[in-house]
């Protein structure tokens, strides 16, 4: 039996007042691994309608998506997880401020939060990259190939 094919998802690199926006990366909290927040594409809709539908579902804000930044795949070495992540510079719509009672309809972030580039650091989070890409914004795109996952 064939591997499953790779998912692509779409993630927004979204920087306000020097703080990228983190969201939990598994519903459970598992690792407590932190990533940008974004989501699986769905057929039919453009890449950053995609986007603005991941961020309003995750954490009620409003996003323009820029230009693709990052592209990063993640895989699990021992199963047959491959996923295709495809990051977008974004810009914020509105208020920053995140409702705390905010519930995505998946119920699967239940930590949004801002960090600043000190914060990441010592915050788990994937990919590697991000936080140079994030906070560097000159840095040209970027792609990291085959990344594992965190078990």
């Amino acid at each position: 039996m064939g591997r499953k094919p790779p998912r692509i998802a779409v993630r927004a690199i979204l920087v306000h007042a020097q703080k990228l926006l983190m969201v939990n990366a598994y519903a459970d909290g598992r690792l407590g691994l932190m990533c940008a927040p974004g989501g699986g594409v769905e057929p039919g809709a453009s890449l950053p309608d995609n986007l603005q539908r991941e961020i309003h579902e995750e954490t009620g804000l409003r996003v323009t998506v820029g230009a693709p930044c990052l592209v990063n795949e993640f895989h699990d070495p021992y199963g047959d997880f491959h996923q295709i992540d495809i990051y977008f510079r974004c810009t914020l719509q509105g208020s920053a401020k995140i409702d705390p009672a905010w519930q995505d309809a998946e119920a699967i972030v239940h930590d949004r939060r801002w960090v600043t580039r000190d914060e990441l650091r010592t915050l788990p989070h994937k990919p590697d990259s991000l936080g140079a890409v994030a906070f560097d914004a000159d840095t040209v795109i970027s792609y990291d190939p085959l990344e594992p996952i965190v078990r």
